[in-house]
């Protein structure tokens, strides 16, 4: 008997991309057929609750071609959220994550499934160039290579969600219970055999980003606050130094008033101030970041879904993404 071909799954987030998803099909379709000796293939889109015409679309699609698996959300859970349950939801052996827009190129598919051939876990893209304005792409440059030096574990440079995974993978992330995942540095953190290749990210085919500057600093105190103490550590480090930089002007005050030199100083209204103000901001920062822990263990006990289904279109066995125990997933 002739052994089944591996089922490789295609995630795809989605929202408001109307433009876009009549191009992704095709791209993706076509990239496919070139491997249809070797693989079979399914499409999870997962759609964070569009308003635009991407559901009516994708349904439309369903309907032709059964391969393509959709799964709408009852509201817009987020793009990390959306990513997790695409992978929780997909039945690979390999799974690949694309964006809609098309600026990860379904072309590098193959490139990515012949690394997984030769044992690799995770094959993820490191991206060489852009189509950006310098100044965003030195911010992001300037940001994973800070969260690598900050973050408790090593994290690849330039790396973004463009990536396969294998099956061993996706049964360790069905373990994961987070509120707040960041599958970049989760993944990365995760072991198994790793490899990254260099590619140039093309523009947006159509349409406008998802991302504007407010939603980039949401995933990067993600990253920041999930793979790293060091916020913490920082208010330590901080209050130490002014613990110190306070005990020696302490005992230079105290000195220059017992020599004498100081005895027709003014009484140190000023210096009080200074003081003042300086504690009450460093309070305030570091309540801050205590603030910001405390919000992700709030979230993390009301062990609520991470997302939930609306509508599936030529659905499977699908799991939840929350265990109803510790490790345990719970099927639908």
């Amino acid at each position: 008997m002739t052994a089944e071909k591996p089922l490789v799954s295609i995630v795809v987030p989605v929202l408001n991309e109307e433009a876009n998803i009549p191009r992704l099909y095709e791209r993706v379709t076509a990239v496919m057929a070139g491997l249809a000796d070797s693989y079979r293939w399914e499409l999870v889109v997962t759609d964070n609750h569009s308003s635009d015409s991407s559901f009516q679309l994708l349904s439309a699609l369903a309907r032709t071609d059964v391969r393509v698996r959709v799964i709408r959300f009852a509201k817009n859970f987020g793009y990390q959220r959306s990513i997790l349950t695409g992978y929780l939801n997909a039945h690979g052996d390999a799974v690949v994550q694309l964006d809609c827009d098309l600026q990860d190129p379904p072309e590098l598919i193959p490139q990515m499934l012949a690394d997984w051939e030769q044992g690799w876990k995770v094959v993820y893209g490191v991206r060489r160039s852009r189509q950006e304005g310098a100044a965003m792409t030195f911010v992001r440059k300037a940001f994973y290579r800070a969260m690598d030096r900050l973050s408790d574990e090593p994290l690849p440079l330039d790396a973004g969600d463009f990536r396969l995974v294998d099956r061993r993978v996706i049964e360790e992330l069905r373990k994961v219970e987070d509120a707040n995942p960041y599958l970049r540095g989760l993944i990365a953190t995760m072991g198994f055999d790793q490899k990254g290749f260099a590619y140039d990210r093309a523009a947006r085919t159509a349409g406008e980003t998802k991302f504007p500057l407010r939603a980039l600093l949401r995933i990067a105190a993600d990253g920041l606050l999930n793979h790293s103490s060091f916020p913490l550590r920082l208010a330590t480090y901080v209050s130490l130094a002014i613990t110190a930089l306070a005990m020696v002007l302490a005992v230079g005050y105290a000195a220059v008033r017992i020599s004498g030199f100081g005895s027709d100083w003014p009484p140190g209204f000023t210096t009080i101030v200074l003081l003042v103000l300086v504690s009450t901001a460093l309070n305030a920062l570091f309540f801050g970041i205590q603030g910001e822990y405390t919000k992700r263990i709030f979230q993390q006990v009301k062990r609520r879904p991470l997302t939930i289904v609306e509508q599936e279109l030529n659905p499977r066995r699908t799991v939840q993404c929350v265990p109803t125990e510790p490790g345990e997933a719970r099927a639908a």
